[in-house]
């Protein structure tokens, strides 16, 4: 048995040259690959990975002026997010465009995976976490509510029933759940009060990160959530377009929400095909915009 546990399954999930590196350097392919950025971390950012609605933008078959647009702020994945702390990368949902999103954001690792609800658009990337537990020599580990995690084990039943025998190392993922409720839970040394939010009439949750809060698809906020809403700097929150819309907000109705809890800085996400980036901000009162897929926002501790 080599010294380095993911070293048996690199001929399934290696290429050459990553397999040559870790017989000359003996090291793990954790090590090999971990960013120069994460070895020298001390603050944190909140990294957009995506922020369409679940057709994404362009949407097939439109030719509107937002679909065709040749600015990159107008092409917007399905939604999802990272907070990149110093102890490692927490994903937020898993986009059906997670392996496109983490290479064009060059994000190499990911050591645990945040659930906001399990509608296809957050849920069906999850394989693409695959090489990242044979990357890390563990699982990596889930944190979901229950509901959700019978959706996802049921959508992905390849991943948690018995080994197949003709199944390769490296085929499946290695994966961890970890049931979530409404308590605070710490993962990787950073502190993370799950939020209820309501998507129509399905509860779903948001996450409250030190003094950044992200909540999407949301179409309702209860009263027994807003407290924790209270003395933010950067709210991300969803906004579907200017027509309400039965499971999400509208721009005014987010608005609203903005004028009840004074962040800083709002930046609406999970945004549809009928909102122009530019357009729209011009429109949207000062410390309000619209993400884009690849903001990055600096928050909680050591942030200059």
């Amino acid at each position: 048995m080599s010294a380095h546990p993911t070293a048996e399954f690199l001929p399934c999930i290696c290429c050459d040259w990553i397999s040559n590196r870790i017989a000359r350097e003996n090291c793990s392919v954790s090590e090999l690959i971990l960013p120069a950025e994460l070895t020298r971390r001390t603050s944190f950012e909140f990294l957009i990975l995506g922020c369409g609605t679940s057709h994404g933008v362009p949407m097939i078959g439109c030719h509107c002026a937002v679909c065709e647009s040749p600015d990159p702020r107008n092409k917007r994945t399905r939604s999802g997010a990272i907070i990149m702390a110093p102890q490692g990368n927490i994903l937020i949902d898993t986009s059906p465009e997670l392996r496109i999103q983490l290479i064009r954001e060059k994000i190499d690792l990911i050591h645990a995976c945040l659930y906001t609800h399990s509608h296809a658009d957050h849920i069906f990337g999850l394989d693409d976490l695959r090489l990242f537990g044979h990357y890390l020599g563990k699982p990596v580990s889930l944190y979901c509510e229950e509901i959700v995690e019978h959706q996802i084990r049921r959508a992905f039943s390849y991943a948690f029933g018995e080994a197949q025998a003709n199944i390769h190392p490296g085929s499946i993922p290695m994966l961890e759940m970890n049931r979530l409720g409404l308590e605070p839970v710490e993962i990787l040394g950073v502190p993370i009060q799950p939020i209820r939010l309501l998507h129509g009439k399905l509860p779903i949750v948001g996450f409250r990160i030190y003094d950044l809060a992200f909540c999407t698809d949301v179409s309702e906020i209860p009263e027994e959530s807003w407290p924790l809403l209270q003395g933010l700097d950067t709210l991300v929150l969803g906004a579907l377009r200017e027509k309400p819309h039965p499971t999400h907000l509208s721009v005014s109705q987010a608005l609203e929400v903005v004028d009840r809890v004074h962040p800083r800085q709002t930046y609406f996400t999970h945004t549809s095909h009928s909102l122009e980036y530019h357009t729209s901000n011009a429109m949207l009162p000062a410390g309000v915009e619209l993400a884009y897929d690849g903001l990055r926002i600096a928050f909680g501790p050591g942030r200059s």
